[in-house]
């Protein structure tokens, strides 16, 4: 006998237990999924505190202990003070100072370690157990490969700042951010097929899935454009709005290489993130009739989110605002995936 269940997103369904479709997963998956998200927000810090390039060095295993030394903290002072972020912004730093810094940068390092073990060893236990269907045993291992190589992409943007100039790349800022967000979303994506999979849902949703597609893609490149934004600096100029100056656009727009110019990337971001709120309200009046809770909560958060955006801006971007507008930005990115994923459920006519 098939029922019709209408979705209630925060309640995970009774759906039958198996080996291969297991609460335990699920959790686990969900986990994984939170601590990367932890991540943006510590990564968000370690930016907006110029952290990042505090450790010069990519040393896998005996990296996960900070200096623990008066000798050692001298000899990892000594290998910044050769930089030239240094020698061009930082010169005044004392070894006090610098613990500060190099206090996010490792414990940036070293939660990007916990979440790597968090999902290897329980994934070694349920492909042993065999909770992992054969099907999706590369799905997992894809995983594992990414995460992996989150950490060489990491690495790769340290680099382009310790060589000639005072910054890391906002193109590698970009990369990094996208190889998380990728991450973020494929394990949510499992999660939600492992618990959600045998929900039906009436009205049917099928035809608002290019909407939701669309959605997500805008909110995805939203999220990039912001790595760019914090890679050029660029929330440091035009903190008003809507005006940037005297006008909705900045002067410099066409005047100077698009992709390096602060004010044009800023300028971008805005439109970008207007873009998102307008299609993400149209999701939610497409969405409403099936999921109330998941519609009503999405259309609230995309205002939230957007004034979180303008506040991070007229603050000249204060570290706790912009953490929270960065965390933001991916618990909005994870309701839109959770939107495109009920798009996709059967329909069970009565």
């Amino acid at each position: 006998m098939l029922y019709i269940i209408k979705i209630n997103f925060l309640k995970v369904p009774n759906v039958p237990h198996s080996k291969t479709n297991s609460r335990a997963i699920f959790y686990w998956l969900l986990i994984c999924a939170f601590m990367v998200m932890a991540m943006t927000g510590i990564g968000a810090v370690t930016r907006l505190t110029e952290s990042g390039l505090s450790i010069t060095e990519w040393n896998v295993v005996s990296g996960a202990l900070p200096p623990l030394s008066t000798h050692a903290w001298q000899e990892e002072f000594a290998k910044y003070q050769a930089t030239p972020e240094f020698s061009a912004k930082h010169h005044w730093m004392t070894i006090a100072d610098f613990k500060g810094i190099y206090f996010w940068e490792w414990f940036h390092r070293l939660w990007g370690r916990l979440i790597g073990l968090v999902f290897a060893l329980p994934m070694v236990f349920f492909w042993v157990t065999g909770r992992i269907a054969r099907e999706d045993r590369l799905k997992y291992l894809g995983l594992l490969i990414l995460g992996g190589s989150q950490g060489f992409m990491g690495w790769f943007m340290v680099q382009s700042g310790l060589v000639d100039r005072p910054s890391v790349s906002h193109f590698r800022l970009a990369a990094h951010l996208s190889l998380a967000l990728i991450i973020y979303c494929a394990l949510l994506w499992m999660a939600f097929r492992l618990r959600f999979s045998e929900i039906r849902i009436n009205p049917p949703l099928s035809s608002s899935r290019p909407l939701a597609l669309i959605t997500l893609g805008c909110a995805f490149v939203t999220i990039i454009w912001g790595a760019f934004v914090a890679g050029l600096d660029a929330g440091m100029i035009y903190n008003s709005f809507p005006m940037m100056g005297d006008r909705l656009w900045p002067p410099e727009l066409g005047n100077t290489p698009f992709f390096y110019d602060p004010a044009s990337v800023q300028f971008t971001h805005r439109i970008l993130a207007t873009l998102t709120g307008i299609l993400t309200l149209g999701l939610v009046t497409r969405l409403y009739s099936a999921n109330k809770p998941l519609s009503l909560f999405l259309g609230g958060f995309v205002c939230v989110q957007i004034i979180l955006g303008i506040v991070t801006l007229l603050s000249v971007v204060m570290i706790p605002i912009a953490v929270a507008h960065q965390i933001g930005a991916i618990i909005l990115l994870s309701l839109l995936l959770y939107s495109v994923f009920i798009t996709r459920l059967k329909y069970v006519p009565d």
